[in-house]
């Protein structure tokens, strides 16, 4: 499943605030990544079929509020993934200092 895709990547930190719908992952993204990094409708429910077939992510529900949108959450699985990619971008970001004598 390493190293995932940067969308997949964010997908799975946006649900690891709380379950959400589509728009809901694609505003939150946005957000914080200051609106640099700004998901495609089509490339959010394509990766989101993947990473459910992956049982990374679950659909927990539908939000009536919203026109029957399905609401997604991490699953066990899907958090344990996101820990070892940030651990991964960790380890990068620290070979980067150190061969750049940033310690």
């Amino acid at each position: 499943m390493l190293p995932l895709s940067e969308p997949t990547y964010l997908i799975l930190l946006a649900l690891s605030k709380e379950p959400m719908h589509g728009y809901g992952m694609i505003k939150t993204i946005a957000d914080i990544s200051d609106g640099n990094y700004e998901i495609a409708p089509g490339t959010l429910y394509g990766v989101l079929k993947n990473i459910e077939k992956q049982n990374l992510v679950e659909v927990v529900g539908v939000d009536l509020l919203n026109r029957k949108k399905k609401m997604y959450a991490i699953t066990e699985a899907g958090v344990e993934a996101l820990a070892q990619e940030q651990k991964r971008y960790e380890q990068l970001l620290a070979f980067t200092y150190k061969l750049k004598g940033r310690e």
